[in-house]
């Protein structure tokens, strides 16, 4: 059977108009859609979102017909359901979480109750259109849910999620009520995937501090499923970009822009209205470099794009308000006749008119203070067919990580900012061209072509990897075959470990003691005298003589150190001494001290030192110590 490419977001990569009682599609421009476009595009693929405006009942199955053509499938969100999980819990509980800004979080439980239903509902419109060996890529946080709930509904498919938004410290997300079931969603994914490898980083160590799972080489482990944790540079259509300045068109109006500017420098900014963006930051550094630098008075023009969004909430009305007060202000104080320190248009703009900003501009402005990649940073630097110009860019971006020539700037220094813009304006056109031409053939490389590839090989890989190292279970013919055997033999012998066989793991070794129902089971494995029963374990023989010494069986205590045969005593290893055990106990006892939560377990002729109970990621540091001083005190022994 052939596999299915199912891609789910929260929105389709269409828009649709409502015009004269008839619904018109218009393909998206972002970046995820024209990444995808040509995944979706094919016969094997469906995309499965919301539409973007609330459907009628009885106009849905108009729009799921229409959309079918398209391979794209709806999921229908009430309004009430919108302003709850997506107004609401995505964007007042996540966003500013995700973004560091944890003073905006909104903990409502009708939030948090609204995006568990709704990502629901995207799992039942997925499943109506999956089948069991599907490839399914579930895109960004507010479908967070949404990997464990369709794991649960088609344990053998392949799933893929990726987040285009920071992923924060394990210190900022455990402050969100909801945080285990979240993350707990996401590990129903094979491959989650991030920007940066500081997020991954943060994401793993998160994981393993709220849920019980292990890690190794960014591989999560619970239970017997493996997810595997990959950071993936989210690309631009290079080639686009790069093609765009040679229209007529945009040659119009990069013309129209430069007439009556000649000796001026133009900067551009460029963001959607959102407080992570550091929008008053980067004004507030254009006005200190007025101030203190009058010379660039006239000679420096800040032609700034604020793109509308989301400006019927409180915070970012007041941010909009902020923003249109301080560039009248600015304006206000130095224009001229013939000059505007600032252009600022609270509007969009067509890809065609951005791309003339982008090509006549000589520093592009890019200073969020947290954001997941930035994609403006990549299309200014594909748009710069003559390999001049500056990019600005904060640290806090994920493509500071990949375009390492542009000039990097602490978004929170307003002095780093009025400094590197002065930098750039007197850089010479060689080292511009030198630090342009690199960062080119980076975005031209790692284009979004190469970030769908990757992700999309690396899901593959991992599934691969996932299938051949799975348990291979007795089914089946097989367990007549096991069965049918032990009926006949004249003769077994059964070995039975304890801890994870007899009774399950336990984070308290006291606690898992055994029960009445494991003593039934073995007294009527003991009955057949056709059976000799070995119990194994790593515990004092002591223990196990304390819970199995009535019964009729074999041990082997303490990993072999000791031994008792049915109807003898318990007898120990020859040539074997615990001389060594007062030195090291003493450097044990020292760690103890200093690792809460920490205890020795003393043996015959073992000590283990247990740490499950310590702080996540403090226990495996002490343990690598202790490894460390071992080593050393153990080194003369042999």
């Amino acid at each position: 059977m052939n596999q299915k490419t199912i891609i789910i977001s929260n929105r389709l990569p269409v828009r649709i108009i409502e015009k004269d009682d008839e619904y018109t599609f218009i393909p998206s421009e972002g970046g995820l859609a024209t990444g995808l476009s040509g995944v979706y595009k094919s016969g094997n693929s469906i995309w499965v979102g919301w539409p973007g405006i609330d459907v009628p009942e009885q106009r849905q199955q108009e729009v799921i017909e229409k959309l079918r053509h398209l391979n794209l499938y709806p999921v229908f969100l009430t309004q009430e359901e919108i302003n709850l999980y997506y107004e609401g819990f995505s964007n007042e509980v996540l966003w500013p979480i995700f973004h560091y800004m944890v003073t905006y979080a909104n903990f409502e439980q009708s939030y948090w109750e609204s995006y568990k239903l709704v990502n629901q509902k995207f799992a039942d419109a997925a499943s109506s259109v999956m089948g069991n060996n599907d490839r399914i890529w579930i895109h960004d946080y507010q479908l967070m849910l949404l990997p464990g709930i369709l794991r649960l509904a088609q344990p053998r498919s392949t799933i893929g999620f990726f987040n285009h938004i920071p992923f924060p410290s394990y210190e900022i997300f455990r402050l969100i009520p909801w945080r285990e079931e979240l993350l707990q969603g996401l590990m129903g994914s094979d491959l989650i995937g991030f920007h940066t490898y500081d997020d991954v980083r943060h994401f793993v160590s998160t994981a393993t501090r709220l849920l019980t799972v292990e890690s190794s080489a960014n591989v999560l482990r619970e239970n017997d499923r493996s997810v595997a944790v990959e950071a993936f540079p989210m690309g631009i259509d290079a080639e686009k970009f790069e093609n765009l300045p040679n229209q007529p068109d945009v040659k119009e109006e990069i013309k129209r822009l430069n007439e009556g500017r000649e000796n001026i420098k133009l900067i551009l900014s460029i963001d959607r209205l959102d407080y992570s963006k550091g929008i008053m930051g980067r004004l507030r550094a254009y006005e200190m470099l007025l101030q203190q630098n009058p010379e660039y008075l006239e000679k420096i023009e800040l032609y700034m794009i604020v793109v509308p969004s989301r400006d019927n909430v409180a915070q970012y009305r007041s941010l909009r308000d902020q923003i249109d007060q301080f560039v009248g202000n600015l304006n206000a104080r130095y224009r001229t006749l013939n000059w505007n320190p600032i252009n600022y248009f609270y509007r969009s703009f067509p890809i065609n008119v951005l791309s003339s900003l982008f090509s006549t501009a000589a520093i592009c402005l890019v200073t969020p203070m947290r954001d997941g990649m930035n994609l403006v940073s990549k299309e200014y630097v594909a748009s710069r067919i003559h390999n001049d110009g500056v990019l600005i860019l904060s640290e806090m971006a994920g493509a500071s990580k990949e375009l390492t020539e542009a000039l990097i700037v602490n978004p929170n220094d307003l002095t780093d900012i009025k400094d590197a813009i002065i930098k750039g304006l007197k850089m010479p056109l060689i080292e511009q061209q030198k630090r342009m031409t690199s960062m080119r053939a980076i975005v031209a490389k790692f284009n979004v072509n190469h970030w769908v590839n990757n992700f999309i090989s690396k899901l593959n890989e991992v599934k691969e990897s996932q299938n051949s190292l799975k348990t291979k279970h007795a089914i089946g013919n097989i367990r007549e075959k096991i069965v049918e055997n032990y009926k006949n033999a004249s003769e077994r012998t059964l070995f039975l470990d304890y801890d994870g066989t007899l009774v399950d793991f336990s984070g308290d070794i006291d606690q898992a003691t055994p029960n009445e129902e494991l003593f039934i089971l073995l007294n009527k494995l003991i009955s057949d005298p056709k059976n000799n029963v070995v119990i194994i374990s790593g515990r004092r023989h002591e223990t196990l003589q304390n819970w199995f010494g009535d019964l009729d069986v074999n041990f082997i205590a303490e990993h072999g150190a000791w031994q008792k045969y049915r109807g003898n005593d318990w007898t120990s290893l020859p040539l074997l001494t615990n001389s060594w055990k007062k030195e090291i106990r003493t450097l044990l006892d020292t760690y103890t001290d200093r690792t809460p939560g920490s205890f020795i377990e003393e043996k015959s002729y073992s000590l283990v030192w247990h740490y499950r109970k310590a702080e996540p990621g403090l226990g495996d540091l002490r343990a690598n110590e202790i490894v460390s001083n071992l080593r050393v005190l153990t080194a003369d022994k042999g």
